[in-house]
């Protein structure tokens, strides 16, 4: 990377990026992903350079109907600075009311969820179901920014269809309620996660309004959040799939958009440390039996690539307790 180019992209990490009246020093985010963005995941995220991170999606109407399983949804760390706490849900005055109420916790800034792609959210209307109703957004986001004074952003996506492109109308919506910020994940709902991100989308957005506009979709690697930045214009980097089993790449995109310097891919034996520091947080969040299931899936994605790890997956996906999967990644990996 050539010094002049270092410089326009390290003014991301000079600057930070403003969301209401919360700075985010580094705007570089884990996003919000459920079943994997947990209190523990978020923790090594933090350690290793991101700069700002949200709860896996939380329902309004759970919390409303204090449904028991919200509430480790909603735990973050003492120093999880700035964190944002996302909702989903279609009735606006329940949205603006547990926005209301959330508001005295630990959250900086409340997220609404219009991106999600699950059929069982999207056909009550929710996640990115939302995106085919921008009255019905307007509502939502108008009626939550009133209800409280944090700052109200939210996570949308391309569009619902590729004949239903919208991702512009509704981010102008947002800002005319009062939204500080808007992430674009650059896929429509009908591509879940397929495909490539049309980054062209987060662009558009970004030169229609005047809140800060965070990118999303297929940043794998450091030299993927250069380009988006650069071909983009937006204001902070959100990570999502790249960060699974991966959670270094924070750091290697910090150097990177700092020095122009690709850093080293982490070794095994970083590997085997990361697993088993990630199984004892796991732990301690959620206790031996769930810890250790929890963390099954995040192996398969540590592991991947390396070889007989389909053996491994298997092994580890009947281990009971911390000393066998211990026993497994230091003999096996």
């Amino acid at each position: 990377m050539k010094n002049n180019e270092v410089g326009r992209t390290s003014d991301l990490l000079k600057k930070g990026c403003k969301v209401g009246n919360v700075l985010i020093d580094v705007p570089i985010i884990l996003a919000p992903m459920a079943g994997v963005t947990d209190l523990s995941f978020r923790m090594l995220c933090r350690e290793l350079g991101c700069g700002w991170t949200y709860t896996e999606m939380v329902s309004a109407k759970a919390i409303l109907y204090r449904n028991k399983n919200t509430k480790p949804i909603m735990e973050i760390a003492d120093d999880e600075k700035p964190v944002s706490l996302q909702l989903f849900g279609s009735d606006a005055d329940i949205m603006a009311h547990i926005a209301h109420e959330i508001e005295s916790g630990p959250y900086d800034i409340i997220d609404v969820n219009m991106g999600c792609p699950v059929p069982k959210i999207v056909n009550n209307n929710e996640g990115s179901g939302l995106m085919r109703e921008p009255k019905k957004v307007e509502a939502i986001l108008s009626s939550m920014v009133k209800a409280v004074k944090k700052p109200i952003t939210v996570k949308i996506r391309k569009g619902f269809s590729e004949n239903d492109i919208n991702a512009v109308e509704i981010a102008r919506i947002a800002e005319a309620a009062g939204v500080s910020a808007v992430a674009v994940h650059g896929r429509t709902r009908e591509q879940y996660y397929s495909g490539v991100a049309d980054w062209s989308i987060i662009r558009d957005v970004k030169n229609a309004v005047k809140i800060p506009v965070i990118g999303n979709g297929d940043i794998f690697t450091a030299k993927d959040a250069k380009k988006m930045l650069e071909e983009t214009g937006c204001d902070a980097l959100m990570i999502g799939r790249g960060a699974k089993g991966n959670p270094w790449l924070f750091a290697q995109i910090k150097e990177y958009l700092n020095t122009g310097k690709i850093s080293t891919e982490p070794n095994v034996n970083m590997v085997k440390e990361m697993i088993l520091r990630h199984t004892k947080l796991q732990m301690e969040c959620k206790g031996e039996y769930m810890g250790i299931r929890e963390m099954r899936k995040h192996i398969a994605w540590y592991t991947a690539g390396y070889p007989e790890s389909a053996v491994l997956r298997d092994k580890v996906n009947h281990a009971e307790s911390f000393e066998e999967l211990k026993a497994l990644i230091e003999t096996r990996l």
